[in-house]
């Protein structure tokens, strides 16, 4: 006999898993070993540690000054002697003189982009590029600086380098033209026999021809830096025609570019009057013009040497006695160069903490 169907037993439903109350704390399970994580920092040995570069940059100023003036230490002691002796009112003058040339630097750096910077920290940027260029070989200090700046500034490293290079032929048209407007309405105010030993212009002539003539076959055999050269050029063209679509523009550049050599010159006119250097002003100007023209090729920090040689050379050519114009030297570079040496070093390390350039 067949047992009757027993019915199917119901499945006990599964109780929900209670869930925590909103803002409240999970704590862990009794049976769980929690692992602490290290809060201190990691050792050196395992993680390298972060260079700190921009510390470095800010006291490399200051170091290359230690040097710099270590190896001239018997200049800076026989210029400062001369000081001594000079009338300090010209002196005064001279100093202010040097200052505007870092305004007329301001404005023929704004004069060379249509972007418009801002003007303290351009000043300030001047400043320590005229310490950068007495540290690094003639010219180099400075463009580096102020590409920088321009860079952090916005304007695209293209323009910002065409920017630097109208500058540069700014700054060579006009000290070139003042030189030669000098040298036509006063004819006399050098004798270039003294400045050139006998027979060596046809061998300079030589020198410069050949030069010229191995720089266009590279040119012209080196495809690449064609290009670069030719694509360079037209950016540099293209801010050059922006530039002169606007007055104010084109004035500072070449107002600025015609007052910085000539304030320059006004610097060493006035230390020689100090000194009592037996020249005429415009002679002692011409004298600067002529000089630093000649070692504008030469590849030394700020013109360290070669400039105080070549400016020697030239006020003798001027007439000056040989023992003064080594004093009115001295004591020129003394103002023009040492003084602001390490205020600008301290100038360029600011700027680079502040992460202006």
């Amino acid at each position: 006999m067949a047992l009757p169907p027993q019915p199917l037993s119901v499945r006990k439903t599964l109780s929900a898993i209670p869930q925590p109350a909103v803002g409240a704390v999970r704590r862990p399970s009794s049976d769980v070993t929690a692992v602490q994580l290290p809060q201190g920092p990691l050792s050196p040995g395992r993680f390298p540690r972060r260079v700190p570069v921009r510390q470095i940059l800010c006291l490399l100023p200051l170091l290359l000054v230690t040097v710099v003036a270590v190896q001239h230490r018997d200049v800076l002691v026989e210029g400062f002697g001369h000081l001594r002796s000079a009338e300090w009112p010209w002196l005064l003058a001279a100093a202010g003189a040097t200052c505007l040339t870092w305004v007329a630097a301001a404005f023929t750096r704004q004069g060379a982009v249509v972007d418009r910077l801002p003007r303290r920290r351009l000043l300030a940027t001047q400043f320590a590029a005229g310490s950068a260029n007495h540290l690094l070989p003639t010219g180099l200090g400075a463009g580096a600086v102020n590409l920088r700046f321009m860079t952090v500034c916005g304007i695209p490293l293209a323009r910002s380098s065409a920017a630097l290079a109208l500058y540069l032929l700014a700054e060579s048209v006009t000290r070139v033209g003042l030189l030669l407007v000098l040298l036509v309405a006063f004819p006399d105010a050098l004798r270039f026999g003294d400045l050139l030993p006998h027979g060596s212009t046809a061998p300079l002539l030589l020198t410069v021809g050949a030069v010229a003539v191995v720089a266009v076959t590279v040119l012209a055999l080196v495809r690449r830096l064609r290009t670069t050269v030719l694509t360079f050029l037209r950016t540099a063209l293209g801010e050059l025609r922006s530039v002169h679509t606007r007055p104010c523009r084109a004035l500072a550049l070449w107002g600025g570019s015609l007052a910085f050599p000539s304030l320059q010159a006004a610097g060493l006119v006035l230390v020689g009057m100090s000194l009592g250097l037996p020249v005429p002003p415009v002679h002692m100007a011409v004298a600067y013009l002529a000089a630093t023209v000649a070692v504008a090729l030469v590849p030394t920090p700020g013109g360290l040497g070669s400039v105080e040689a070549a400016l020697i050379v030239a006020l003798v050519a001027a007439g000056a006695p040989a023992a003064v114009a080594t004093a009115v030297v001295l004591a020129y570079r003394i103002i023009t160069v040492w003084l602001p040496l390490v205020p600008g070093a301290l100038t360029l390390g600011a700027l680079v903490r502040l992460k202006v350039i």
